[in-house]
């Protein structure tokens, strides 16, 4: 580094300290979405790094950091718009030829969800779908959705730019006619799923780091119920979101994050919790259960609940065990373990973590169901699995062991801020299921 550079390295440290938390703070306002605007004011501080040495400092520093990283707030925002824009022309183009595949105009209302449904084209698999609407119509970076389907950055490119080129050749309309709509809609769950995890899951100083997700993903699942009134899963996954999104309030305090176990009840919104419980029942009507309709029944087992120690562990650990065998969601298998070890004991739990596939696990002698094991592999570096396994050590008194697998989980942890609060009681996390 030379010495101009050194300089400018100086000047921009002393501003730091004023100028990073007062711009974060004031794009968190302009956009509703912390993360982003965090990312924005990193952008701004690295080009100020390369420009300032050769412009030199402007007179203004902060209005110039503050102008930068409101510019890169503005066009990522404005590429999310032309992406959904760019995949609606295709979608009208392709409607017009040839007639008798033109979809009904007027069949889904709302712009958002018929984009989503448009993504959702049979010509992809699932995970190119789920991947392709996140990227178009969502403020979510190519990491963030990396990180839901735990692959790398260059590979969630790659997969994008795949459906968007796979999507150009094909011939078919590809905004949907109605008989299409059953076979679309497991991606489209998928993706309201992670956008509502998006919002949920990331609880920052000041609450979600994409509350605005949150809120998009519970609007959608509503207009979707509406739009396929007897699709059990629609109506499941609506219950799961509105049986989570109760607990907010209780979810933060003091700038905390609260796990579940610890939560102020009475702080939950009993309204939510009402509609969810009532559209998870709705849904069990039907009698064709799935995966949503399965995490929902868990959620509620939790607000159903009068206190955390009054959860009925042994329910939970079956109906754990049958979402298992249906859904390979890298959460499902920790989440299990810990029901199951809360229903029987922490070395039952630790076998659905560390035993070999496919090996039972015995059930108590008193009568009660025994607990479900042959579980599907697990992602080797979901943050999630070496704290549970940790906390169940600990609770088997394998003190050492436990305190390994807790490095390991501090590790891999994306947020060290919620993760280090959920190591005080790792219970909290099925709050994430």
């Amino acid at each position: 580094m030379t010495g101009g550079d050194a300089t400018v390295a100086e000047q921009l440290a002393a501003v730091s300290a004023d100028a990073w938390d007062h711009i974060a703070m004031t794009l968190t306002r302009l956009t509703g979405d912390r993360e982003l605007a965090e990312d924005c004011v990193q952008d701004a501080f690295a080009r100020a790094l390369v420009r300032w040495p050769v412009d030199g400092v402007p007179g203004k520093p902060m209005a110039w950091l503050m102008t930068t990283a409101r510019n890169r707030a503005m066009d990522r925002a404005r590429r999310a718009l032309v992406e959904a824009q760019k995949l609606r022309l295709i979608a009208r183009e392709a409607a017009r030829e040839p007639p008798d595949l033109v979809a009904d105009a007027e069949l889904i209302a709302d712009d958002r969800l018929e984009m989503l449904f448009a993504c959702a084209h049979p010509a992809l698999p699932i995970e190119a779908q789920v991947a392709l609407s996140l990227s178009s119509l969502t403020l979510l970076s190519a990491a963030e959705i990396a990180d839901a389907f735990l692959v790398s950055e260059r590979t969630m490119r790659q997969r994008v730019f795949r459906a968007k080129q796979r999507l150009r050749r094909v011939g078919a309309p590809l905004l949907p006619r109605e008989q299409d709509l059953p076979m679309r809609l497991p991606a489209v769950l998928h993706v309201l799923y992670l956008m509502f995890n998006a919002g949920y899951g990331g609880i920052g100083a000041d609450g979600p780091v994409h509350e605005s997700l949150l809120d998009e993903a519970l609007r959608l699942g509503r207009v979707l119920v509406d739009l396929m009134p007897d699709e059990p899963e629609a109506a499941g996954l609506l219950s799961l979101m509105l049986l989570h999104d109760a607990r907010r309030g209780a979810r933060r305090h003091q700038r905390e994050f609260v796990p579940l176990f610890a939560q102020d009840r009475s702080r939950w919104n009993r309204a939510e919790i009402a509609d969810g419980l009532a559209l998870a029942d709705r849904a069990a009507r039907a009698g064709r259960t799935g995966p949503f309709q399965l995490r929902a029944e868990i959620a509620a087992c939790h607000d159903s609940a009068p206190s955390y120690a009054e959860t009925d562990w042994w329910r939970m650990s079956l109906l754990f065990g049958q979402l298992a065998r249906v859904d390979s969601f890298a959460s499902v298998i920790p989440c299990q373990s810990l029901a199951v070890g809360s229903a029987d004991s922490p070395e039952v739990g630790l076998l659905i973590v560390t035993g070999p596939p496919g090996q039972k696990t015995a059930g108590p002698d008193d009568g009660r169901h025994p607990t479900v094991g042959g579980t599907p592999p697990l992602a080797p570096r979901y943050q999630l699995l070496p704290g549970i396994r940790g906390y169940l050590l600990r609770l088997s008194g394998l003190l050492a062991e436990s305190a390994d697998a807790y490095r390991e989980a501090l590790d891999a942890a994306a947020s060290i801020a919620q993760f280090r609060a959920e190591l005080l009681g790792p219970r909290a996390s099925f709050e994430a299921s």
